[in-house]
């Protein structure tokens, strides 16, 4: 439930809404917009019955939110949220995009990738330093080693770090390398893994499950917001359907059907999505014309060589192809690349 205050509402006729929401077991989360605060009201509903919230000095009015997911909910916050890390915003005009080896491999590897991606205009490096592998025999990447050469990767070429966390046993490791925590897709649903990140004071890049539906989606995303962490940005990935030529089905529809729900910012992952390189140019494109606010992208410095996802890596001379593409694309729909 969301109570919207008046025009001009003072602190104290808040706060009093506050307290009253706090009294019956609610949590109070604050939406300041330029001419409205809305307060929403977290918790059993059933609790608020005979309260009369609208009897109180400075409420305009209260709306029940329907859907499942309250605060990733366009209701409870009309505004678009925008990520902010340093001077990077995800969720503004700039369109952001996030490239890199899906693992960390090695210093020279990582840094050949990291100086590629970062003269080609990403502002974010992206690479895996705990890898979900379907095989117990595949590569799982260098652990702590890895972070360590991404922290490197930082201060060398002024890149933020994005880099995926496994369990709620290594986030405080990852947390304190990271600028974004990435939750992959297989950990879409550990809510207690959810529940952790929400008290962590870093944004969130929560990719979507293999078979998720978009609501099931932003129930995880409620799991991050309602524990305390407002910076949530949402990853389309690609989900499995009955097509078996492409890796996974890139919902490009999501996109926009996110845009419609929700106030929270939404990237693409094309290389995941369809795990076959020829087509992730164009499906990067495509997202952007649908109104993603970034991409996350696979680049490796020989793909025929790579540990981890080769087949849908990117070349540095494709990556710079997909850069030179995005910027018509972006120009379009009145954006803007990096």
């Amino acid at each position: 439930m969301i109570i919207i205050m008046s025009h001009g509402v003072g602190e104290d006729e808040i706060r009093g809404v506050v307290v009253r929401l706090e009294e019956r077991g609610f949590r109070a989360h604050l939406s300041r917009g330029v001419e409205r605060t809305i307060i929403g009201a977290i918790g059993d509903e059933t609790k608020l019955r005979g309260m009369a919230l609208e009897a109180l000095p400075g409420v305009e009015s209260v709306v029940a939110i329907l859907q499942p997911y309250k605060m990733a909910s366009r209701s409870f916050k009309q505004e678009d949220t925008v990520v902010r890390i340093g001077d990077v915003e995800i969720g503004g005009t700039a369109i952001q995009v996030m490239a890199g080896p899906c693992a960390v491999e090695s210093k020279e590897q990582l840094f050949e990738a990291a100086e590629h991606v970062k003269a080609r205009g990403a502002n974010l490096l992206r690479g895996g330093a705990y890898k979900p592998r379907t095989s117990p025999y595949s590569f799982q990447g260098l652990a702590e080693a890895g972070l360590k050469l991404l922290a490197e990767a930082r201060e060398k070429y002024g890149l933020l770090i994005v880099t995926e966390v496994m369990d709620t046993r290594t986030l405080p490791m990852v947390a304190h390398y990271a600028d974004i925590i990435q939750v992959g897709t297989r950990n879409m649903q550990n809510f207690y893994l959810l529940r952790e990140l929400g008290t962590v004071d870093k944004p969130i890049l929560l990719k979507r499950g293999l078979s998720s539906t978009v609501e099931e989606w932003l129930m995880s995303a409620e799991y991050i917001l309602s524990s305390g962490n407002p910076n949530v940005i949402l990853c389309e990935r690609g989900i499995r359907t009955f097509e078996n030529y492409t890796r996974n089905t890139l919902d490009i529809s999501a996109v926009p059907v996110v845009k419609y729900l929700s106030h929270l910012p939404i990237i693409v992952d094309p290389s995941h999505g369809l795990g076959k390189w020829k087509f992730v140019n164009p499906m990067a494109r495509s997202a952007i014309a649908a109104g993603a606010d970034g991409l996350l992208i696979e680049v490796h410095p020989n793909p025929a060589e790579a540990l981890c996802d080769g087949a849908q890596s990117l070349t540095p001379e494709n990556f710079a192809l997909l850069m030179e593409g995005l910027v018509p694309v972006a120009e379009a729909v009145g954006r803007r690349i990096g």
